[in-house]
């Protein structure tokens, strides 16, 4: 079962405000790590202690996007937002 993948506008003006390499690099990434088993933990991929923000972080080297997985009525993963750290 594939995962449809929708950005908060927050996300949207993270990811706009990095170099366009790395926008395709996140991009990429959350399409390819998201969109089947986004619920498996992995060495990219972990459960956070419960926050505001998202229960989930995928880490892409300095980047982290925070995200939630809906199962029902349809397979959907909510990207929160993302942050660089330094």
């Amino acid at each position: 079962m594939a995962f449809a993948v929708i950005y908060s506008p927050e996300a949207v003006d993270h990811i706009a405000a990095l170099s366009k390499a790395t926008q395709t690099l996140v991009v990429d990434q959350v399409d390819e790590q998201l969109t089947h088993e986004p619920k498996l933990p992995t060495r990219k991929r972990k459960l956070l202690r419960p926050n505001p923000i998202a229960p989930w972080e995928l880490r892409l080297g300095d980047i982290r996007v925070f995200y939630d997985v809906q199962e029902e009525p349809e397979p959907l993963v909510k990207i929160a937002e993302g942050h660089q750290t330094a």
